[in-house]
């Protein structure tokens, strides 16, 4: 239950806003620029904040942001790590999953290559009270989703 003090110090939501950015690229160019634009956002200062935040990532990882728009023209943003899918094409070297998931199989990956994934994915926002191996069998889904086989050892 919210306190009084907090629902009145609460500011009015102009709008939420999805953006998939690499990792340290932001710029006041397409797509970040005409989607904080039409918001009359402060376009540097949310460059120079993402960049900050993401500059231990490799550059051009996919990272993906949300990004709160008040309406007094101010915003906040929340970075997550990238996708699964992204981590899983890197870790079995190739650049798109199978044609038909279930029928023709992309490539193999190890138990331990999808636990380290589910390592990294544990500091996101969203699977911080997930349990490791609840996350692991999730992993294991969507390999299965882009026709990656997992094996419990590599040949």
């Amino acid at each position: 239950m919210s306190t009084l003090k907090e629902i009145l110090t609460r500011r009015p939501v102009a709008a939420t806003i999805r953006l998939t950015v690499p990792a340290g690229g932001a710029r006041p160019a397409p797509p970040v620029g005409p989607a904080l634009g039409q918001y009359r956002l402060n376009l540097m200062a949310f460059c120079k904040d993402f960049n900050a935040r993401t500059q231990k990532y490799k550059p051009d990882t996919p990272m993906a942001v949300t990004i709160t728009a008040f309406k007094d023209n101010t915003f906040e943003f929340t970075v997550k790590s990238p996708s699964v899918t992204w981590y899983l094409k890197k870790a079995a070297g190739i650049e798109s999953g199978s044609s038909r998931p279930g029928h023709v199989i992309a490539t193999t990956l190890s138990v331990r290559h999808i636990y380290e994934i589910a390592k990294i994915k544990q500091s996101d926002p969203y699977c911080q009270y997930m349990s490791l191996e609840s996350i692991c069998k999730s992993i294991i889904g969507t390999a299965n989703t882009v026709g990656i086989k997992v094996v419990k050892e590599l040949d």
